[in-house]
């Protein structure tokens, strides 16, 4: 909903969804793809029947019981770590690249926009979201873009990395609910490590105003500048629902606090490229 908003607001912005495990910004942004590749993140193990002696190594080693009895190996059950074309004595058995998923360059009335899809059950989608931003990033520099929004992924792992890593600034969107407050204090925690700067807005503020202001005390004492709040309104699921980003649809307090959100955000990177400048 934010990362939506504020590709309008920043009018020439290259949009990226780094989200690839559960890609949905497309679904507010209408894309129409002009580009479509296919992703290979890993590995698969391929049995040779002709090579193949029916030793049962292979059966013998794998952890993850993708071999099976006649040792035919099933491509979903492999984790592709490689253990039994070593442990093989036959040869029979070779590790071939993976089709993971798909990423595509698409057109929307808000600019260019990378994104992908990550098969049912695929992994590697850090080095997907690496993909994604990097080929962002060749749009924004050709096309002389004022921003690059990425949409991230929830969580501190590997995807979550690959998304803030080289930004100028994190926008974290939290809930003022305990396991909000949590997961803010563990991703600003993953951004300060790779020297990103955060901030903070806090969305559906009013559904609890002493954990929206306990969130606020602990940016305070965390250096972690507030953008914002976002109350909650009715307005924002049926602009959703229509296929619209919120700063699109009727006025409202959510939407009128986005445009405040993306204003303090403006400033927060107008400060941060002065730093680098002196």
């Amino acid at each position: 909903m934010v990362a939506a908003s504020f590709s309008v607001l920043a009018r020439k912005a290259v949009l990226a969804d780094c989200d690839v495990d559960a890609a949905d910004l497309h679904l507010l942004l209408q894309p129409r793809v002009r580009e479509r590749h296919e992703f290979s993140g890993g590995a698969v193990a391929v049995r040779d029947p002709e090579k193949c002696t029916g030793c049962g190594e292979c059966l013998e080693v794998c952890r993850y019981e993708a071999v099976a009895a006649n040792y035919d190996i099933d491509p979903v059950a492999c984790e592709g770590c490689g253990f039994c074309a070593e442990a093989c004595p036959a040869e029979a058995i070779t590790m071939e690249p993976a089709t993971n998923g798909e990423w595509y360059v698409s057109d929307t009335e808000r600019g260019p926009m990378v994104h992908a899809a990550l098969g049912p059950a695929e992994e590697n989608s850090g080095k997907l979201v690496s993909v994604v931003r990097e080929r962002a990033r060749e749009i924004a520099e050709r096309s002389g873009a004022d921003y690059l929004i990425a949409d991230g992924p929830p969580g501190i792992g590997c995807p979550v990395i690959a998304a803030i890593t080289g930004a100028d600034l994190v926008l974290c969107v939290t809930e003022p609910t305990m396991s909000g407050r949590h997961d803010l204090a563990r991703v600003v925690g993953v951004a300060t490590r790779l020297g990103t700067r955060a901030c903070c807005v806090v969305n559906k503020y009013d559904i609890n105003l002493e954990n929206t202001e306990a969130i606020e005390e602990w940016c305070r004492e965390n250096g972690v500048e507030t953008a914002g709040r976002i109350p909650l309104d009715d307005s924002v699921p049926r602009t959703i629902a229509a296929g619209k980003p919120v700063v699109e649809g009727a006025e409202g307090p959510a939407c009128a606090a986005v445009k405040e959100a993306w204003k303090a955000v403006e400033g927060c990177l107008a400060s941060e490229h002065d730093n680098h400048r002196s």
